[in-house]
């Protein structure tokens, strides 16, 4: 069957606000709803800036400001804690993907006496009494927009993914002058990450034309605006442009999902506590050059989105050597990132890569246990 014929399921929040200044409309949601009392996901960053939000003067808010860059399921059950006291009406992510994930996690599970564990998987969750609203900080993730949340089993170095229809958004408030006090690093890496969500969608073996409409948007998006939002964080233009990455790459994850690169990538996470964008990031270059032979008219059209080759189609090798300039030039300094990785067990980071199947499965092209590690070796220069 083509894709075109496939069918398809399309999903998205019941309501997106999207634009410079927009935060506010929490407020005003929660106003008009007449909802009483609030529990806001956040950092401790963000959890000091709730004032951007302007939540009703007669809403009772409680703040969880410890969410965790990668949380894992003892931050999920802190959070889980403090809803059940609370037991909010409303439930408000507010920062990267970290917080509004555990904040999915947190309408559905608090109260309901069931564990990640038990609903991981699609459509196990239980169904939530709360709101849901959605506020990113960062352009990357996309989960503002999807209904699928990731937390660290630490005890199995993995990531549990649950999705499920009830941690969809009531709203999301994309709004990107929130973005604008990323450091450049994060910028870059939380933009890289935005970018593979539309490239693994893009050259999946799920890909459909209703998707590669938002993926082919997405990569153009970040080709035209990621080094300039990396160079001048004040750059409205630019942050409005990956904010809309981000957003494009999280359309693409519920109805197709990634592939190898967020396979490949989430050991550095899981093991060594690589943000999720960095990790993304770095192996980027080697699933795309990977990919080439298997689906060379979509990569040539990436490259192509991304202004790094005029047309045609590109070898692996020329593949992996243009990608990784545009990491470079985005900032991604992959001499300082990799340090961590020192004397790190390459062969049990290819086995639990090589597990993830739900997503390996997804690859244009198989991929084998030793073609994992001999990216990680690769990567960290080993021979």
């Amino acid at each position: 069957m083509s894709a075109t014929a496939r069918p398809i399921t399309l999903i998205q929040p019941r309501k997106i606000e999207c634009g410079p200044g927009t935060a506010p409309l929490v407020g005003e949601f929660i106003w008009t709803k007449s909802l009483k009392s609030a529990l806001v996901v956040a950092d401790a960053f963000n959890a000091d800036r709730i004032g951007a939000l302007a939540l009703p003067d007669d809403c009772a808010v409680t703040v969880f400001a410890e969410v965790k860059p990668e949380p894992d399921i003892a931050n999920l059950d802190a959070l889980l804690a403090v809803a059940g006291a609370c037991k909010p009406e409303v439930v408000i992510g507010f920062g990267g993907g970290s917080a509004m994930d555990i904040a999915k996690l947190a309408s559905v599970l608090a109260g309901s006496g069931k564990t990640v564990r038990e609903v991981e998987g699609k459509e196990k969750a239980p169904a939530r009494t709360a709101a849901l609203i959605q506020v990113p900080t960062t352009a990357g993730t996309g989960s503002e927009v999807g209904n699928r949340a990731l937390v660290t089993d630490p005890e199995a170095y993995r990531k549990i993914a649950v999705d499920s229809l009830y941690m969809l958004a009531d709203l999301a408030v994309i709004d990107p002058n929130l973005t604008a006090t990323m450091p450049p690093a994060v910028t870059a890496a939380t933009g890289i990450d935005a970018l593979t969500h539309c490239v693994e969608s893009f050259t999946n073996k799920n890909a459909h034309p209703a998707i590669d409409l938002y993926a082919q948007e997405g990569i153009r998006l970040a080709g035209q605006y990621l080094a300039r939002a990396v160079a001048d964080g004040t750059d409205t233009e630019a942050r409005m442009g990956m904010s809309l990455a981000s957003m494009y790459g999280g359309l693409c994850l519920g109805p197709v999902n990634t592939a190898a690169g967020h396979a490949i990538s989430y050991p550095l996470g899981t093991r060594h506590a690589m943000p999720h964008g960095l990790a993304n990031a770095l192996i980027f270059p080697y699933v795309l050059a990977f990919n080439a032979p298997a689906c060379p008219e979509k990569t040539g059209r990436i490259l192509g989105l991304l202004g790094l080759k005029s047309g045609g189609t590109a070898s692996e090798q020329e593949t992996f050597d243009l990608a990784s300039q545009f990491c470079a030039k985005a900032g991604i300094d992959v001499a300082a990132s990799i340090a961590p990785l020192a004397g790190a067990d390459l062969e049990a980071m290819a086995d639990e890569a090589f597990a993830i199947k739900r997503l390996l499965d997804n690859n244009p092209r198989d991929v084998a246990r030793n073609d994992i590690l001999n990216m990680y070796r690769h990567l960290v220069g080993q021979p």
